[in-house]
């Protein structure tokens, strides 16, 4: 989750001027909140989340202590693959998060049987990575979910119509799935250049390797 920082600079014989900062962290915004508010020079000062709730110094303070040891600032790729010959898919998710003050990367993934086509793989993976996130613990956070499934992302996002009915129960699951967990999704299709993690865990999967593992990142 990104914060912006909102704040009025009076000088005197002025009725002050409006500011407004970029999206920053949430670590960033606060610190700079604060040295704004020790400055003595900004009045009026609030932060807005993404979701445009607004919160006071107090009570943006809180908030990150409240959400530092649950897993937040994720992104996940993700990706699937199809074997025609045996009807199976495999499955890649790969996740990079923050938790406390530690960055971690998980990468998982699953062989999936009883699969159609290439496309509703694609779906199967979107769906696999997003119960890897409720597995994980994570509930009212912005993730921003990138792959190179254009049709699935698209989709997603309201922009492009599915008119394959087994394909339009995937989206309703993962639709359902992001609703319960109260998920900020963002949606970003990528070259499969730049896909490259995902696309290999899936690639392990159809050969049967299995793999599932989490570290830290320095």
């Amino acid at each position: 989750m990104k914060y912006k920082l909102e704040w009025k600079y009076k000088l005197k014989g002025t009725e002050g001027t409006i500011f407004t900062s970029e999206w920053l962290e949430g670590e960033a915004a606060l610190q700079i909140g604060e040295d704004l508010e020790k400055s003595g020079k900004a009045s009026d000062l609030i932060y807005h989340d993404e979701r445009g709730t607004t919160w006071i110094t107090k009570e943006m303070k809180k908030l990150l202590e409240e959400i530092e040891e649950d897993p937040h600032d994720l992104t996940i790729y993700f990706d699937g693959g199809f074997n025609k010959k045996t009807s199976q898919a495999g499955l890649g998710a790969v996740i990079y998060f923050k938790q406390g003050k530690k960055k971690y990367r998980i990468r998982a993934n699953e062989l999936f049987d009883e699969i159609e086509t290439n496309s509703e793989a694609e779906y199967a993976a979107m769906y696999y990575t997003v119960n890897l996130l409720e597995e994980m613990g994570v509930h009212h956070m912005t993730c921003e979910f990138k792959g190179d499934a254009q049709g699935v992302l698209m989709q997603l996002k309201g922009e492009w119509p599915c008119y394959e009915e087994n394909l339009n129960r995937w989206l309703d699951r993962i639709e359902e799935k992001l609703k319960a967990l109260k998920v900020d999704a963002k949606f970003t299709p990528i070259p499969r250049t730049e896909n490259k993690e995902a696309d290999k865990l899936a690639t392990q999967a159809l050969e049967g390797k299995e793999i599932n593992s989490k570290m830290q990142i320095i």
